[in-house]
């Protein structure tokens, strides 16, 4: 009964989201649009960082990679073989960060993986202006905002869904060694390089192809939209919040945080960096595990 129930409600869920578009306005889709958006990248930037506990702030380079693979080419080749595409290039630009970076460890990851966003904006830029002589592309496909959140949707549920699926696997009990102690986790025949490779490359896949369906809703891009830093906090600050190691902790973040976000975005555009820089702080040392282990703890000292 508890099992059919854990089924059934994600389910009825997912069908009263994908039918909210049918009744919302244009500002309410627009802002179901970035909550899906966020949902997605907080729940696949956990699906590696959550247990092994790698604080990547990596997670524009691959969206912002995917949004330009679709300016790109969207003229050139139908929408789903652009996507396609989108995804194959995620996957193989992961797979050569994910091989050269993954022996690194606390602050150093953390410092390449922000330097690698920033390498690659610079060098879309030189290339636009160097060779192209522009800065900047429009994306001309005939998808309408439902169309894209229906697609961000399927993708948002897809990415939860695999995390509770390899939760329940080796590969997920394998993450959680190497999270408390990657020396035992070594020591107890864990390929170490193997395991994280895997999963990198798999939430990187799903981060690029976010940025993928997300593009046509700009109409026109350039590196510094894209390949926006605040994008990686927002996203960091959303999966910590909720508990970047539960399976429903990044969008338990990420939904609250959004549109709070958004309000103080509009009413307050040159304090909110600075806002944004305390939460991240206050979110590391208060509630370090996320709102749903703080809530744990105080059933249990209600209990004790």
């Amino acid at each position: 009964m508890r099992k059919t129930l854990s089924l059934a409600l994600p389910l009825a869920a997912l069908v009263l989201l994908a039918a909210a578009p049918l009744v919302a306005s244009a500002y309410q889709l627009g802002l179901l649009l970035g909550m899906a958006t966020y949902v997605t990248l907080a729940s696949a930037w956990a699906l590696f960082s959550g247990h092994t506990r790698y604080i990547s702030l990596a997670t524009v380079a691959f969206y912002g990679t995917g949004a330009y693979t679709v300016a790109v080419l969207n003229e050139s080749l139908p929408y789903p073989v652009v996507l396609a595409v989108a995804g194959v290039i995620g996957a193989g630009l992961a797979l050569v960060v994910g091989l050269s970076t993954l022996r690194l460890a606390g602050i150093y990851f953390v410092i390449f993986s922000f330097g690698l966003s920033e390498l690659i904006r610079e060098l879309i830029t030189w290339y636009e202006v160097n060779v192209t002589g522009t800065l900047g592309r429009y994306i001309f496909l005939d998808i309408t905002a439902r169309g894209i959140y229906w697609q961000m949707l399927a993708l948002g549920a897809f990415t939860i869904g695999l995390t509770a699926w390899i939760h329940r696997r080796r590969l997920g009990l394998a993450l959680r060694v190497i999270g408390d102690d990657e020396t035992v986790a070594a020591h107890s025949g864990i390929h170490l390089a193997r395991v994280k490779l895997i999963v990198f490359v798999l939430a990187s896949t799903i981060i690029t192809l976010a940025g993928a369906i997300a593009s046509p809703r700009w109409v026109y891009v350039e590196p510094s939209i894209v390949f926006n830093p605040t994008v990686s906090f927002l996203t960091v600050i959303m999966a910590l919040l909720g508990g970047a190691n539960r399976l429903w902790g990044p969008a338990l973040g990420a939904v609250p945080l959004f549109l709070v976000f958004e309000w103080l975005s509009s009413d307050f555009p040159d304090t909110y960096p600075i806002i944004l820089g305390l939460l991240f702080i206050a979110v590391v040392f208060v509630l370090p595990n996320g709102v749903l282990a703080g809530i744990e703890r105080l059933r249990q000292r209600r209990k004790a």
